[in-house]
């Protein structure tokens, strides 16, 4: 008999989305997931030209916003 190992896959974030007070990530299963703004002081004061200017870490395992340096990780939006 066979056996083949179960390979966890990490969640990965697609797009960043910003409404009223709220961050939502898509994730590529097609998840949104999503937190208060007021718990990322810097994006919740950033202008929103400064919030459009952000990037994916790796294949997506976090986003990355140069200019306000800040770095949000899949994994910690979903501890919450």
């Amino acid at each position: 008999m066979s056996t083949s190992a179960i390979r966890k896959t990490r969640p990965l974030a697609t797009d960043v989305a910003f409404h009223d007070d709220l961050l939502e990530f898509t994730l590529a299963d097609g998840r949104v997931v999503g937190a208060p703004m007021e718990w990322f002081p810097r994006l919740r004061d950033a202008t929103p030209e400064q919030l459009k200017n952000w990037k994916l870490i790796g294949p997506g395992v976090g986003v990355h916003w140069t200019e306000l340096d800040e770095d949000i990780s899949v994994e910690s939006l979903l501890s919450v």
